[in-house]
């Protein structure tokens, strides 16, 4: 039995539907089976054809009426006879991985486009961090430099401290009682 099925909607396309009906042919043993995507009436067609026996042909034709892959909007299902040609189903899957791959070849060569570019990028990147541990490395050598300066610039101002605190402690008492004999002339007392 031959039958040809139009599958029309505002979403037939670009959901996997050729794909599933593909898988549910091969699921009923139908050895010769095709399908194409085409327009008709400003409508996404999904054009259908079996051959095969009876009664494989009706249980593919009942599951088409009833189930539909994830994303599909289908408006119509309409079922005729049909007399010509149709392809093995080997030979569909065929030309349908020539179709896939028609498509990917596009996005593959895209792929290493970027990945061209990201690997020149991850240089540039090395290249960077590269020059950051360089300057991480100098300011690291510059603040032992200093710690260094430090260390000996605080040493002097701790021999400064001890060279002047013996006179420090009396010069500073003497000028608090000079104060205060001073403010006791004027009177502040």
């Amino acid at each position: 039995m031959k039958l040809k099925i139009k599958i029309t909607g505002p979403k037939v396309h670009d959901v996997g539907y050729r794909y599933f009906l593909m898988s549910m042919a091969m699921s009923n043993r139908i050895r010769m089976f095709e399908a194409h995507n085409t327009e008709s009436d400003g409508n996404q067609e999904v054009q259908v054809f079996v051959d095969g026996e009876d009664k494989a042909v009706e249980a593919f034709r009942s599951l088409v009426k009833t189930k539909r892959p994830a994303g599909s909007e289908v408006s119509n299902i309409a079922f005729e006879d049909f007399d010509g040609e149709i392809m093995r189903i080997g030979e569909y899957a065929q030309f349908c991985s020539t179709v896939q791959l028609n498509k990917a070849i596009p996005v593959l060569l895209d792929m290493r486009d970027d990945l061209k570019e990201m690997k020149g990028d991850m240089k540039e990147m090395k290249d960077d961090i590269k020059a950051v541990r360089k300057t991480t490395e100098a300011t690291l050598e510059e603040t032992k430099a200093i710690r260094k300066t430090t260390d000996t610039t605080l040493e002097e101002i701790k021999g400064l401290r001890e060279d002047i605190q013996p006179g420090y402690g009396t010069s500073f008492r003497q000028m608090q009682a000079d104060i205060k004999a001073i403010k006791e002339q004027i009177g502040m007392l």
